[in-house]
């Protein structure tokens, strides 16, 4: 990079850097001013939302009656069964586990091989200062000890709305959901999936974790301060190639 083109980065930050300052200034003893409403549609970056969805139903109206078939009705249940449909995931973790194993291991061995008669005599002609009846001495020992430990406590308390992304044939649900809060520079990511029973869903549409089967939960976060918090990539490259 020559000095013209660093010399004209460093003008526009220069541009960039005055223009926030005065936009500082001219809000001095004012409050934050919120932003106008707008279609959302029309923001930079949007995508629309491609979701699964139930088999469309074809409205059929019954002789002397006011309802059709697709209408939701005081009487239905309103709990989630078909695809695309929602329900409240009430996550609930509370684990601890202790666990603390110790090893000790060793071994010794000796062996010893001699030879005499005629060969003796001539291994002592060979090598005089050693003795043919020992001629083959070897004596080996391995000593191993390991300790562990762990100490693992983890307590979640949240809820996530989660949709039905398929419908097995045995007619369980298989869900997923997936939740992002943002503040500041942090994002807070919360992911389940699963497969629950349509039995074990409740009547306001909530199922406890504990319910779900291959349940899946991820909760973490990036941003700021999580990249802080990890090692640098240098250290992680060393960490994967000499782990010891």
């Amino acid at each position: 990079m020559n000095a013209f083109k660093i010399a004209t980065i460093v003008a526009l930050t220069s541009l960039l850097g005055a223009c926030s300052t005065m936009d500082r200034l001219s809000q001095v003893g004012q409050a934050p001013p919120l932003t106008a409403i707008q279609d959302p549609t029309t923001t930079a970056g949007y995508q629309p939302v491609s979701m699964p969805m139930p088999q469309a139903i074809e409205d059929t109206y019954l002789p002397n009656s006011l309802y059709r078939t697709s209408a939701k009705g005081f009487f239905k249940d309103q709990r989630a069964h078909r695809v695309g449909d929602i329900l409240t995931v009430l996550v609930t973790i509370d684990d601890q586990a202790q666990i603390s194993n110790q090893t000790a291991r060793g071994r010794t061995s000796t062996n010893t091989a001699g030879v005499g008669g005629v060969l003796g005599s001539i291994f002592n002609g060979i090598a005089p200062d050693v003795d043919a009846k020992a001629a083959v001495d070897t004596t080996s020992g391995m000593n191993d000890k390991g300790t562990g430990s762990v100490n693992r406590k983890e307590n979640i308390e949240t809820s996530v709305a989660a949709v039905v992304t398929q419908v097995l044939p045995n007619g369980n649900l298989v869900i997923e959901g997936r939740q992002e809060v943002r503040v500041n520079f942090e994002v807070r990511d919360l992911i389940v999936s699963g497969i629950v029973r349509p039995e074990d869903i409740r009547a306001d549409n909530t199922i406890p974790s504990t319910k779900i089967a291959e349940a899946r939960v991820a909760y973490g976060g990036r941003g700021q301060i999580t990249d802080v918090q990890q090692p640098r990539y240098g250290q992680q490259v060393l960490d994967a190639i000499l782990p010891f």
